[in-house]
C-alpha cells in the first residue's frame, strides 16, 4: 500500500466507470468533486458512479466536493482580446457596454483597490497596476504585457475584499453537498478562521457536520494560518492561486510551513495544483515534476492532488499510476528514523495521554519489530495522531464506522478497516486479530494495539498493548 494518499479530480476525462476503475486499482483513495465546473445533474451523477465502482471494487473512497468560492473574473472583452503592451493605460469599469473601457463587473473590487496595488489577469499573462481611482473607475497602466481575453480571471494581490469566502453559489452547492452527504467539503480563498466558521454554521443549518479542507491560497490566509489550521479539519496548499498571490519564488517555502503546520498538530495536508502537469497531454511527466512529487511527501504531505491531469487530460489513469509509483519509491527511502525526532510536545500538540500513547505506540512498534499499530477509533483522531510520527510500521484503523474508514482515506499510512463492535479489552482484541488475518497476519506475528477505555465511553486513547498473535 502507497502510504501518501492520492486525490484526483474527477471530470470530462474520468467520469466513465471503466476509467474510475482503473484509477482505483492504481491507487486513487480520495476524488475531488470540483464545483466550478458542471451542474447538479452531473454532480449527482458522478458521485453515485463513484460510490458504486467503489463498492463493486471493494475499495474505500472518500469523495471531496470543492466549492468555487467568489472567482473575479473580467466581463466581456472585443472578440479575440487585446493586446496590451508595457506601459499602456486601460480603465476598469463595474458597468458594461462604456466606451473605451473595459469591464469588470465587481464594484467590491474596484472599491476596495488602491493606488499602487497589483491585478493579475489569469495565471499573470497580464498584469497591472492602479494609477488612479475614481468613484466608478480604475485606471491602470500595464507592467506585464500581454492578451486580454474576455473572462479571464482577476486576482488583486493584497487587496482586503469584504465579500464572503461563500457566494450565492456556493450556498446552493453545499445544499448539494450536505444531501448527498459527501466526506469533506473543501473551501476556497479561505482569509481567516471565521470563513470556516461560517461554512459550518451553514452546514448545521442543514443538519450537517462534513470536515472542511480549508484552501490556502491568498496572501490573508498565510498571515493567518495557524488559526485558519485551528478551525479547519485540514489544508490544502492551492499553489495555482497562492502563486499569484504571493511571488512565484515563495510558493516553495510557504509550502513547506503550510505542510509543518498541519503535522504539527496532526490534521491532514494536501499538496495541489500542476504537480504532473505534463500529463494533462503527454503519457510521462518530466523529472523536475516527479521532483516536486517526491519532495511534498519528504516535506510530510498526507497527500498529492491531481487536477486537470485526471479532470481533462489525454491520461488520467496513468497519472494516477505515476504518482502512485513515486510514492512506493520516495516510501522505501523515506527518513522515518530522523522523522520521529522531528516531533515534541512543544511542537504545536498539548501534551495529552493520547499523544504520549501515539507516540510510544511508534517506539514500541518499533523496538518488538510489530507488523502493524492498530488503533481501535470511532473519530480517527488516534489514527491521524500516530501518522503524524511517520512510523516506518503500517498503521491500521479498526472501527465500526464506515465513515471513520472514508475519512482516513486522506490521513498518510493509515488503513481503514470496519469491524464489530465490541465491550471488553479480551473481545477487542480478538475481533481486531481477525479483522487483520484478511491483510497478512499470521501466527507469531506482534502487534501494538491501542485503544479508549471503557469502551463506548467517548474517552481519548488510554491504552496500548503488544500483542503477540496465537
Amino acid at each position: 500500500m502507497v502510504r501518501t494518499k492520492i486525490v484526483a479530480t474527477v471530470g470530462p476525462s474520468s467520469n466513465t466507470p471503466e476509467i474510475l476503475r482503473q484509477m482505483l486499482a492504481a491507487g486513487m483513495t480520495v476524488a475531488r468533486v470540483n464545483f466550478s465546473h458542471g451542474d447538479h445533474q452531473s454532480h449527482r451523477k458522478i458521485v453515485q458512479t463513484l460510490r458504486t465502482v467503489a463498492a463493486e471494487e471493494g475499495k474505500v473512497l472518500a469523495i471531496m466536493g470543492d466549492l468555487q468560492g467568489p472567482k473575479l473574473r473580467l466581463g466581456n472583452v472585443m472578440t479575440g482580446g487585446i493586446n496590451l503592451a508595457l506601459g499602456d493605460e486601460v480603465v476598469l469599469t463595474p458597468y458594461p457596454g462604456q466606451p473605451g473601457m473595459i469591464h469588470l463587473p465587481h464594484p467590491d473590487l474596484i472599491e476596495a483597490a488602491q493606488p499602487g496595488g497589483r491585478l493579475v489577469i489569469g495565471d499573470g499573462e497580464v498584469e497591472l497596476t492602479v494609477v488612479q481611482k475614481r468613484k466608478d473607475t480604475l485606471r491602470c497602466r500595464v507592467i506585464v504585457a500581454g492578451l486580454l481575453e474576455a473572462r479571464k480571471g482577476v486576482s488583486a494581490p493584497g487587496t482586503n475584499l469584504t465579500m464572503s469566502s461563500i457566494t450565492e453559489k456556493d450556498r446552493k452547492d453545499l445544499e448539494l453537498i450536505c444531501e448527498l452527504d459527501l466526506d469533506y467539503v473543501a473551501l476556497s480563498f479561505v482569509r481567516n478562521a471565521d470563513d470556516i466558521h461560517e461554512l459550518r454554521r451553514l452546514m448545521a443549518e442543514r443538519g450537517a457536520d462534513i470536515p472542511v479542507i480549508a484552501k490556502i491560497e491568498k496572501s490573508e490566509a498565510i498571515d493567518h494560518l495557524e488559526e485558519i489550521r485551528d478551525a479547519a479539519d485540514g489544508l490544502m496548499v492551492a499553489r495555482g492561486d497562492l502563486g499569484i498571490e504571493v511571488p512565484s519564488q515563495e510558493v516553495p517555502m510557504l509550502q513547506k510551513r503550510i505542510i509543518r503546520a498541519c503535522n504539527a498538530v496532526g490534521k491532514p495536508v494536501i499538496t495541489a495544483t500542476q504537480m504532473l502537469q505534463s500529463m494533462v497531454s503527454h503519457p510521462r511527466p518530466t523529472r523536475a515534476e516527479a521532483s516536486d512529487v517526491a519532495n511534498a511527501i519528504l516535506d510530510g504531505t498526507d497527500a498529492v492532488m491531481l487536477s486537470g491531469e485526471t479532470a481533462a487530460g489525454d491520461f488520467p489513469v496513468r497519472a494516477v499510476q505515476m504518482m502512485s509509483q513515486i510514492g512506493q519509491i520516495v516510501e522505501r527511502e523515506f527518513p522515518y528514523d530522523s522523522w520521529r525526532a522531528r516531533w515534541r510536545f512543544d511542537d504545536g500538540v498539548e501534551s495529552s495521554v493520547t499523544e504520549a500513547i501515539s507516540v510510544a505506540s511508534c517506539e514500541v512498534a518499533r523496538e518488538v519489530n510489530a507488523q502493524a499499530i492498530v488503533t481501535t477509533t470511532m473519530s480517527g483522531y488516534t489514527a491521524a495522531q500516530i501518522a503524524r510520527h511517520r512510523p516506518s510500521t503500517p498503521i491500521v484503523a479498526v472501527s465500526p464506522s464506515e465513515k471513520t474508514q472514508r475519512l482516513l482515506a486522506l490521513v498518510w499510512g493509515v488503513e481503514g478497516i470496519i469491524v464489530p463492535d465490541f465491550s471488553d479489552t479480551d473481545e477487542m482484541v480478538s475481533v481486531t486479530v481477525e479483522s487483520l488475518r484478511s491483510i497478512g497476519l499470521e501466527s507469531g506475528d506482534n502487534i501494538v494495539i491501542t485503544a479508549g477505555v471503557p469502551f463506548g465511553s467517548g474517552r481519548h486513547t488510554n491504552l496500548i498493548q503488544v500483542h503477540q498473535v496465537a
